[in-house]
């Protein structure tokens, strides 16, 4: 998984799965400065509202 990919698909769609977060935070210590500052992003769109934890409709 790219972090890079995975923040423009959750901006895309709104929504972040469970084991997407487990990726975020089991890589965390192979993140550049560029890298948190996108999951710092993402921590504050979910703190938003912005983005949803896991909560795919079925189509």
């Amino acid at each position: 998984m790219n972090l890079g990919l995975l923040f423009l698909k959750v901006n895309t769609t709104g929504v972040i799965t469970l084991s997407e977060l487990d990726w975020i935070t089991n890589h965390q210590s192979d993140f550049s400065r560029l890298d948190m500052a996108l999951v710092l992003k993402i921590g504050r769109l979910m703190d938003e509202g912005q983005i949803e934890l896991d909560c795919r409709l079925p189509a």
